[in-house]
């Protein structure tokens, strides 16, 4: 509970008031002064009363890419028996207020509000609570409190066609490696029959000695498999501007590129940060997967980050393709990402943001040089064949 310039103007007169009463026997002064007190007592008292408002939200959509339009409809209904007079209420979204029409609501009668919930830069926007300000008439007390839950808005960063392909890698038992364009098919198991199997596939000598059909089940055992790991330190992206990079916005598009063309060729695809994530990245449900991560992906000042994520894709061995994304200052780090050579056929990184180029047979690896996201996607395709 607040009290207004107004209510501690009146407050102090009260005071001083009924102290000159008393101290001098003036009873008008003294009765001025309770007269002065009881109305901020009377305004606490109006200004306490809660109304009973229920709020709810809908996002349209919830997740959207960088810069696409995005809506919040906001529904405040009085519940209550009494019209809710003397209300003042906002709403938040992000970073700004939007005013909602709430005063003098009628008991049973709801208002709407729609509005732009702005998409100009990637992360999770949060949209509320509500803020209910209630005054009383006189305007000496304003008490304000929150109605309704925070409902995020994840905006993902852009994402640009990709139409290359990375080979897998096929391992024989003799260790040799060698480049599978869609992976191969191997004996996995047999199954019983179902309508609709191709009969070319039935396994006639076990179907005879079992008395039913079985079919043959093949598995891809050399799909590519794709590590994406994005260097979110501080350290690799440096010349920050209003607390953004643009070198790891660029970054962040690029991985989301990659991931999605992943999903969309049925290709596993893992997504790993160098630095440690935020607590929630993700919504309860689980909706949105890697992209809402890069759409929470803040930048972390763990500078030591990259050999501990090195040394983990040694270990694991997650896949057979790695894609390092980082900006300028990370390219101090490529040799422990050159390193990972063995493990891994096929390692490819992409800097962003560099003013000059990065030497030619940096640790060995693949380094594509892209000014965004957009560049990145168009280079794509040299760096097919790995």
């Amino acid at each position: 509970m607040g009290i207004t310039a107004r209510g501690v103007g009146l407050l102090v007169a009260a005071v001083v008031l009924l102290t000159a009463g008393f101290r001098f026997a003036y009873p008008e002064l003294t009765l001025l002064g309770a007269a002065a007190g009881a109305a901020v007592g009377y305004a606490a008292l109006v200004a306490a009363w809660r109304p009973r408002l229920t709020v709810t939200r809908r996002a349209d959509p919830d997740r959207v890419a960088r810069g696409e339009p995005a809506s919040m409809t906001l529904t405040v209904r009085n519940t209550g028996r009494l019209r809710s007079a003397n209300l003042l209420a906002e709403d938040r979204c992000g970073e700004r207020t939007v005013p909602v029409p709430v005063l003098r609501l009628r008991p049973g009668r709801d208002t709407e509000v729609r509005y732009d919930v702005p998409t100009d830069r990637r992360g999770v926007v949060p949209v509320g609570p509500l803020r209910v300000t209630r005054r009383d008439p006189l305007g000496l007390v304003a008490l304000a409190r929150p109605y309704g839950a925070t409902v995020p808005v994840w905006v993902h960063p852009r994402i640009h066609p990709l139409t290359a392909v990375p080979t897998g890698a096929g391992r024989s038992l003799d260790g040799r490696v060698d480049g599978v364009p869609h992976g191969s098919i191997t004996f996995d198991s047999l199954r019983e029959y179902v309508v609709g199997d191709e009969l070319r596939r039935v396994h006639w000598r076990t179907s005879a000695r079992v008395g039913e059909l079985m079919v043959r089940e093949n598995v891809d055992t050399s799909l590519p498999r794709l590590v994406v790991l994005l260097d979110n330190r501080v350290a690799a992206h440096p010349g920050l501007v209003g607390g953004v990079a643009e070198s790891f916005e660029s970054a962040c598009e690029a991985a989301a590129s990659i991931v999605t063309a992943a999903h969309r060729a049925d290709l596993p695809v893992l997504l790993l940060l160098v630095a440690a994530e935020p607590a929630q990245v993700t919504t309860p449900d689980g909706e949105g997967g890697p992209l809402d991560r890069l759409a929470a992906a803040e930048l972390s000042g763990d500078g030591a980050a990259v050999r501990a994520a090195t040394t983990r894709l040694r270990q694991d061995r997650l896949g057979d393709t790695l894609i390092f994304l980082t900006g300028p200052g990370g390219r101090d780090e490529l040799g422990h990402v050159g390193a990972l050579n063995g493990a891994y056929p096929s390692v490819v990184v992409g800097v962003f943001g560099a003013t000059e180029p990065t030497p030619p047979g940096t640790a060995g690896l693949v380094v594509v040089d892209a000014a965004d996201g957009a560049q990145f996607a168009a280079e794509w395709d040299g760096v097919r064949r790995w």
